[in-house]
């Protein structure tokens, strides 16, 4: 364990239906944190964040970092107004429920819980510390929330990113076309993962595709996991499963020697290895999730702020990448994508 430093929008609506044509316009990702500079406002009274999540990894550092940016734009600046006390889980659900305790026990003004596993602690240790959750794919299978989206505890509410699984597997159909099967790595610790393997294997066989699911109880399990798919699929898809997204070069190293490409959920995994990913922009969903903790912070009633859901989907490839396990991106696709090796070069000069 380490310590460190709107509104529900329809899942099938003009945002979904124009999936690969909505391109994340955030170039914060290639930045310094904003918050270095910021001022604190000195009306503010200061304040104390705890933030915890499961395990450190470039997607959920990159929210996190949004968070603390969209603060500080604010008037909470980290060190000045706002002491944050960060802390890691490091992959490890028990180290989450301590964490959770450690944290319930301090009382700050409010606690971030980024990932299922951490939120699931969180919220089971406090009802009373107001608790926004953030990067979680179902808060209601999670029980964070009902079906009605009403929190479970008055002192929760959250962001979540619901990504629907037919425009992921359409996203497939359009890089491997000939795609039969589709293999699946994931942890059945996380539900989020589970979540995603069972609406896989409901909208699959419309499109003529099989699902062929393997386990990967820890990150150092990632590569053996990839390469048991070895002969049996065409393609590889990841969610934001937390074991898979830490072991993620293990992954994309095995599925280069096999020639399989791996499509994934988010922009790092693309940076990391995959061939494309289909998903939110991580700081883009971590500066909408500030926006819910400064209502916090600033004396709104955590049951007065309704859980959200951001669904707006960015497109991301690596031409580079998609060479490397066996497949080549149409120009279509890519005028519809963030180039991320494009990316990767302007960074550099």
């Amino acid at each position: 364990m380490t310590i460190a430093s709107t509104l529900r929008l329809s899942l099938y609506g003009a945002a979904i239906s124009a999936t690969l044509g909505l391109i994340g316009c955030s170039n914060s990702t290639d930045t310094a944190s904003n918050s270095e500079s910021a001022v604190a406002d000195t009306d503010k009274p200061a304040k104390t964040l705890a933030i915890t999540q499961i395990v450190e990894h470039p997607s959920l550092d990159e929210m996190r970092r949004g968070i603390i940016d969209e603060l500080a734009d604010n008037g909470y600046v980290e060190g000045q107004n706002l002491t944050v006390n960060f802390q890691s889980a490091q992959g490890n659900t028990a180290t989450a429920g301590q964490i959770a305790k450690q944290f319930a026990g301090d009382n700050p003004d409010a606690i971030v819980a980024i990932s299922t596993p951490s939120a699931q602690s969180i919220v089971a240790s406090t009802k009373t510390v107001p608790v926004i959750y953030t990067a979680i794919s179902d808060p209601v299978a999670a029980k964070l929330i009902d079906e009605n989206d009403v929190p479970i505890q008055s002192n929760v509410t959250g962001l979540s990113s619901e990504l629907p699984i037919e425009p992921q597997l359409d996203n497939i159909l359009k890089i491997v076309p000939n795609a039969k099967t589709i293999g699946y790595v994931y942890s059945p610790g996380e539900i989020n993962s589970v979540v995603v393997l069972n609406q896989l294997k409901k909208l699959a066989p419309a499109r003529g595709l099989k699902i062929l699911d393997v386990t990967a109880n820890r990150p150092t399990d990632v590569a053996m996991a990839t390469r048991s798919l070895a002969g049996r699929v065409d393609v590889i898809y990841t969610s934001l499963d937390n074991n898979v997204v830490s072991g993620f070069e293990a992954m994309a190293g095995a599925a280069n020697e096999l020639d399989i490409p791996v499509i994934a959920s988010d922009e790092f995994s693309v940076r990391r290895g995959a061939t494309a990913a289909l998903g939110v922009n991580d700081y883009d969903f971590g500066r909408t999730t500030g926006k819910m903790v400064y209502r916090v912070l600033n004396g709104e009633a955590v049951n007065t702020i309704k859980p959200e859901v951001m669904n707006t989907l960015t497109l991301y490839a690596s031409p580079k990448h998609a060479a490397e396990q066996g497949v080549s991106l149409t120009n279509d696709l890519l005028k519809n994508a963030i180039n991320v090796d494009e990316k990767a070069q302007s960074a550099d000069k």
